[in-house]
């Protein structure tokens, strides 16, 4: 079965072009799946096998989120099996998944970015790092998968700006004078202590063993600052990309430009951020106009 799994995501990445994200998440959701079903052969999985999982899903206080993504991954899969003769029907086609109410992302204020970019404040290696990424983090909204995947080259500190590589294509983002001071300083003295060992290596955050970062070690590198912030908000890494968003829209910044710095294709995505500063503009309105 895991075999199968594998061909799936294998399959999946060559035909859709998939995120690793997507890719993980995924293989995820159907590990768990056949874990409960105790590795059933996949052409004796039934829609009840289906429906039983997502009722214990649910059961679990799973949010409606988790249970929509791992229909959306029992579709695409069993859509797999079908078609390439493991299964002889697609059992999962007629799942619905639940209704997902959008909510507003969540936010840092000004004030509490100013802490959380303030707690790495030592000399050393690790926390010239963390300055410099949280620094770029804001400064520039890029994916924390992106952001991982840095190389030195892709700074360009004459032009002030990165070279930002997505999935499908590259872009350049901008970045302020003091994601530029916190880069300067840690290229000049914290890197190359860091990536000693394996000093041909250009990646640009590298962890302490000079390898590159992983997705999780990021978020717990925000999580310790958040905590040392004195930030009681659940923080991500992409938390700090919804605050460049946000905070950008808020100062009067073209929504067309926060697309293109944020690499969405559809401008439907960030139009999120447009809701959130009308929400503001409609408070203010009716706490200031005599006739609100």
């Amino acid at each position: 079965m895991q075999q199968i799994i594998e061909e799936f995501i294998t399959q999946l990445h060559n035909t859709k072009n998939t995120s690793e994200n997507t890719e993980v998440s995924y293989k995820r959701d159907l590990t768990k799946l056949f874990e409960y079903l105790k590795w059933k052969e996949v052409d004796a999985v039934t829609v009840e096998d289906l429906n039983d999982y997502i009722s214990y899903l649910k059961e679990k206080g799973r949010a409606a989120t988790t249970i929509s993504r791992t229909i959306a991954s029992m579709k695409a899969f069993f859509s797999f099996t079908n078609e390439f003769r493991y299964s002889r029907e697609n059992v999962a086609n007629a799942m619905k998944a639940p209704k997902i109410e959008k909510k507003e992302p969540k936010v840092l204020s000004v004030k509490d970015i100013d802490a959380l970019l303030k707690c790495p404040s030592k000399n050393t290696p690790k926390e010239l790092r963390d300055k410099a990424m949280l620094e770029l983090m804001y400064a520039t909204g890029m994916r924390v998968s992106e952001l991982i995947n840095l190389k030195v080259s892709d700074i360009s500190f004459e032009n002030q700006c990165i070279i930002c590589h997505d999935r499908t294509k590259d872009r350049i983002i901008p970045f302020g004078a003091d994601a530029k001071n916190a880069l300067m300083n840690y290229l000049k003295n914290g890197r190359d202590r860091l990536v000693e060992s394996n000093s041909r290596n250009n990646i640009l955050f590298p962890n302490i063993s000079g390898q590159e970062m992983s997705r999780q070690g990021v978020w717990k590198i925000i999580k310790s600052y958040g905590k040392k912030a004195g930030i009681k908000a659940e923080i991500t890494p992409h938390t700090l990309r919804h605050s460049f968003a946000s905070h950008l829209v808020e100062n009067g910044a073209e929504l067309k430009a926060v697309q293109e710095m944020l690499g969405h294709s559809d401008i439907s995505t960030t139009q999120i951020y447009l809701t959130k500063e009308s929400k503001r503009l409609r408070e203010v309105y009716a706490k200031a106009h005599p006739k609100a």
